[in-house]
């Protein structure tokens, strides 16, 4: 079985099916929402001005005001959980504290796409370098000029040395999972990772080394956390239906096994927590149902037009097809009034694999039982396309993000009507396929136009193909390569169709008179 240290294993809960958020954009929002806490933790509260430099060749340089950087690393900095419904006045309550924040865009030679370089001033000074690497997920990867890799699912303590020098204590190595030595040009850095906060007695031993100039404790962010020697029981589809263990078995056993092995939960409580996630998402479609309004948005309330045509006739027979459109557009009205959703993967594909799913629920008439089995399966796939690709659509473009959430989605579909886990694999591959070159091109920089008819396309895509392996349909490829050749094209998509606002729908000469009459109406 493989294993290993730190986040190298993908978990549903922190990768796939989460975070619950509110804002247009998880890599964006939540993920800036999760850097910014780690911040205010490294800072010890004691902030009073942040500098945040993005590099203009990136996405964020372009994203971060309409996609929700700035509200989500607002609501870090002050300690905000992602689902707080403060978070559209964010920025206000921000300055309001006394924090004054500034965005610069200059060179950086940023290698990521959605790098953040922040200068943070109080009682002292401290620069960070982070990540948003898809769906809400972080990772530190500079302090002060240190390298490290601070992901936020361990407790950290971080101790700033006089010297290069270090031994650590024997209470300290019992009580920490990891301990990782990191040097830069002015400083040694030891990060101590664990399960728990240090000990109190502990800390204040670490205080009073000479050698030690500054302990800083940094809470995680994310719901599981890692531990050492990690292990997992599969990582990709070959190596879960190897020797038969899953043969005739349905896909959310599956899921069960790993998330528990993963995460070290009991069965049980998995199921509670997807359970949670359920309740979160039906209440969203319903809320949505009701009608939403929101000022900085493109467009109206359009569900309710929807249910009304179909309850009139009006449009084409497919109960099916047509509750799931009901439904996806639902989920993508709430998301775009900064109501409370689940990522799944991510906020811009939220609406895809909940509004297929429920809409077989409900026209199958099924229960919670089986919805959560089926997001459980689609967990699983989220899984292997997070272990060897990505969610972020700055890398791989939108296949990523609605791609991948179609596939997710055919995978539960399949199984809610018995289909086994080789059957819905072949559902999953069979989804992807179809996504291949799925560009992401907002029109006006939001995340609505084109992304209410991707995520559309993407329930619908699962509905057929859940249907077509169900039926015996051969997908000729396996899902493992075809989540490898998933990566490889949309990494070949140019930047200017990865989220960058600087191509496609972004820069028609309607979406930039949105943009504008939006702007503008923000700023005044």
């Amino acid at each position: 079985m493989p294993s290993g240290s730190g986040t190298i294993y993908p978990s549903i809960f922190n990768d796939v099916i989460g975070p619950v958020m509110r804002g247009p954009s998880s890599s964006h929002c939540a993920a800036a929402l999760r850097i910014g806490r780690i911040c205010r933790d490294l800072m010890q509260g004691e902030i009073r001005t942040v500098q945040v430099q993005f590099d203009p060749s990136g996405s964020l340089a372009t994203t971060h005001a309409t996609h929700g950087s700035d509200m989500g690393l607002s609501g870090g900095l002050l300690g905000w959980d992602a689902a707080d419904p403060r978070l559209p006045e964010s920025e206000t309550h921000l300055a309001s504290s006394g924090i004054e924040m500034n965005i610069k865009i200059s060179p950086m030679a940023a290698i990521h796409p959605n790098t953040y370089l922040i200068t943070l001033g109080g009682k002292e000074r401290r620069t960070v370098q982070a990540l948003s690497t898809g769906g809400g997920m972080i990772e530190i990867t500079g302090i002060d000029g240190v390298p490290l890799s601070l992901k936020g699912d361990y407790y950290e303590t971080l101790l700033f040395l006089s010297g290069p020098g270090w031994d650590s204590p024997p209470a300290i190595k019992e009580a920490a999972e990891n301990i990782i030595v990191k040097t830069g040009k002015d400083t040694t850095i030891i990060q101590i990772q664990a399960r728990q906060p240090l000990p109190q007695a502990l800390q204040e031993q670490l205080d009073q080394r000479e050698d030690v100039r500054t302990v800083r404790d940094i809470r995680p962010v994310l719901p599981v956390l890692s531990r050492r020697d990690l292990r997992v029981p599969f990582i990709s589809c070959s190596e879960m239906m190897q020797e038969g263990r899953y043969e005739g078995k349905p896909l959310w056993q599956a899921a069960l096994d790993y998330e528990s092995e993963r995460s070290g939960f009991a069965p049980s409580e998995i199921i509670e927590r997807m359970q949670t996630i359920v309740t979160i998402m039906r209440d969203g479609i319903r809320e949505g149902l009701a009608g939403t309004d929101y000022g900085d948005r493109i467009l109206p309330c359009q569900s309710g037009d929807f249910r009304r045509a179909w309850r009139q006739g009006s449009l084409l027979p497919g109960d099916l097809q047509n509750r799931a459109v009901l439904y996806v557009s639902a989920l993508m009205e709430i998301k775009s009034s900064q109501g409370l959703i689940v990522a799944a993967p991510t906020a811009g594909s939220c609406g895809a694999l909940p509004g297929a799913v429920f809409a077989a629920v409900d026209e199958m008439k099924l229960g919670e039982e089986e919805t959560v089995k089926g997001l459980l399966a689609a967990g699983l796939v989220g899984i292997f396309i997070a272990a060897a690709s990505t969610f972020a659509a700055e890398i791989c473009g939108c296949q990523a993000e609605c791609g991948a959430a179609s596939g997710m989605a055919a995978a539960a579909l399949a199984g809610l009507t018995g289909g086994n886990a080789r059957i819905s694999l072949r559902a999953a591959s069979l989804a992807l396929q179809n996504i291949f070159g799925l560009t992401c091109d907002p029109v006006a920089n939001r995340v609505e136009v084109p992304c209410l008819g991707k995520n559309v396309l993407a329930a619908v895509n699962a509905l057929a193909c859940a249907n077509m392996a169900l039926a015996g349909y051969n997908p000729v490829i396996p899902l493992d390569e075809v989540i490898a050749a998933m990566h490889q094209a949309g990494s070949s998509l140019p930047s200017e169709l990865r989220c960058t606002g600087l191509g496609g729908l972004s820069v028609t000469p309607t979406s930039r008179k949105i943009a504008e009459k939006l702007d503008k109406k923000r700023s005044g």
